[in-house]
């Protein structure tokens, strides 16, 4: 991977999706994996992602890292 490159991520709050760029390969398909749907190149490369609902999958990944322990995300004692 190419370090000068930079990932992008946005934010929709109206339609709550999480849209994160990962290359600037042009676009073939897409293919939807339930709340998550990934672009793809023709030589099947993912380019782009999206993530329905991203309230919902943050709020679950966040709570995943912190049952694992992941000392950013590990509950602060009161």
């Amino acid at each position: 991977m190419n370090s000068n490159k930079k990932t992008k991520i946005s934010y929709d709050l109206e339609s709550d999706v999480l849209r994160v760029e990962i290359s600037k390969q042009p676009i073939d398909y897409a293919k939807e994996m339930g709340n998550i749907v990934v672009h793809f190149t023709k030589k099947g490369l993912p380019v782009y992602l999206e993530f329905l609902e991203a309230k919902r999958f943050l709020t679950k990944t966040k709570k995943v890292l912190e049952k694992a322990r992941v000392p950013e995300f590990a509950e602060k004692p009161a």
